[in-house]
């Protein structure tokens, strides 16, 4: 068992992001087991979960014209444009059933804001609207957390970010992680983790 003072947070393990999904990473579904399996090793447990409206601006769908996984401006700054995915109440929302659920302390839906996205389990893609995690985290004592889900080069690269600059002890275990590995996302979010202090476990 884990210090009391370490979380694991669980990033959208959702159907839409495993194969046959709206937004599949390949081998999506391959980090279940693995999480499961470190799910009794935490005292806090998180899971997060994207939720959006049917009309979430960050849908390509809403932009006349526009290829999903295009970009865009918004007035945070550039914005991929995704195929619509895990909208609320939809089967592709909910979390991948053979995912342990019952253990979580705390489910976090985000995304649910029509004009912004939310990558990161912290912010919303502003980088200053809070989700109230860190709150959460403070209050239970946690000053260190693991990282697992999906995906590592958007979500779980971003959550991670966040919380090495919120001042958490930050690990990613990549080996129950997935990435879409969008134009080189993936190295790209490699070193920008590394360049913030985070410990990569299982990196080559």
């Amino acid at each position: 068992m884990r210090p009391a003072s370490d979380a694991l947070i669980v990033i959208d393990v959702q159907n839409d992001f495993c194969p046959g999904g709206a937004l599949a990473v390949a081998g999506g579904d391959a980090v279940v087991a693995p999480i499961n399996a470190m799910m009794d090793d935490f005292a806090v447990r998180v899971l997060t979960q994207d939720w959006h409206p049917a009309d979430h601006r960050s849908f390509a769908a809403q932009h006349p014209g526009a290829r999903p996984f295009s970009m865009t401006e918004m007035p945070y700054g550039p914005q991929v444009l995704w195929p619509t995915h895990c909208v609320q109440g939809t089967p592709g929302a909910a979390f991948h059933p053979d995912l342990r659920t019952d253990p979580a302390d705390l489910i976090l839906r985000k995304g649910f804001r029509r004009e912004i996205d939310s990558y990161s389990a912290f912010f919303e893609n502003d980088r200053t609207t809070p989700t109230g995690l860190q709150g959460y985290l403070r209050s239970r004592g946690v000053s260190s957390v693991t990282l697992v889900g999906l995906a590592t080069d958007f979500c779980v690269g971003y959550s991670a970010l966040d919380a090495a600059r919120l001042g958490f002890v930050v690990t990613v275990e990549l080996g129950a992680c997935r990435a879409i590995d969008l134009d080189g996302s993936l190295a790209q979010a490699l070193e920008q983790m590394r360049a913030a202090g985070v410990t990569l476990v299982g990196a080559t």
